[in-house]
């Protein structure tokens, strides 16, 4: 008759074979999460995160590059380089542009926005006198020869006592160039709002040294 000390001490024929079920349940288990686990990086994984991008997370997709803009200089339109008022047959002030700049930035859509800007001269004239002046300078986007944007701002330049004539700078924001246009179309400017500021875009002319001129009592006038 087997005792009750020799039933305890008898060992269980699948005792010795426990340890190597449980670490082998233990390895099915850890290759069940890391399947069930993201393998993207983009989503989680800060392993791979690491090793790919250096850090846990993913950093920010940069923005795609753009191709420089083409960037024409400006010209001025033909016949409105300057503007003049008159007293009779006696100039009493004369209008003109001077230095132009222009800034171009191309889009994600591939169109193109200029930002062009003018400097604006007011010269007395033997009737003209002292004052503000209000000078009206048209901008336009133009392709084969049509325009395609156009706008009209207003420079306010002051001549001061003593003084024959007076500068401003006048900036034309947003002038929009359709993307199936941006490899081949002109920048214009011209002195007034009306036909004379639409004509032809020719070469920048030469600047004149202006010629100081009396000035009479009298207030400033706006450019036609």
């Amino acid at each position: 008759m087997i005792g009750y000390r020799d039933r305890i001490l008898t060992p269980s024929p699948d005792a010795g074979r426990l340890p190597a079920v449980l670490r082998l349940g233990g390895i099915v288990l850890l290759l069940s999460l890391a399947a069930a686990a993201p393998c993207r990086a983009e989503e989680g994984n800060i392993f791979s995160n690491l090793f790919k991008y250096g850090g846990t997370t993913v950093p920010p997709s940069q923005p795609e590059t753009l191709e420089p803009p083409y960037c024409p200089p400006v010209e001025v339109a033909e016949g409105a380089a300057a503007s003049r008022t008159l007293a009779g047959d006696t100039v009493r002030t004369q209008f003109s542009l001077g230095r132009l700049a222009r800034e171009c930035t191309r889009r994600q859509d591939g169109s193109i926005t200029v930002k062009a800007g003018a400097e604006v001269n007011v010269l007395l004239g033997p009737a003209g006198a002292p004052g503000r002046f209000d000078v009206p300078v048209t901008f336009q986007i133009r392709y084969n020869g049509k325009v395609v944007s156009s706008r009209v701002e207003r420079a306010s330049v002051v001549v001061g006592p003593g003084e024959a004539q007076g500068f401003a700078t006048i900036v034309a924001d947003e002038l929009q160039v359709p993307a199936a246009m941006t490899a081949d179309y002109d920048i214009a400017v011209g002195v007034g709002a009306g036909k004379g500021a639409g004509g032809k875009p020719v070469a920048k002319p030469r600047r004149r040294k202006p010629a100081v001129a009396a000035a009479p009592a009298g207030g400033g006038d706006a450019a036609q």
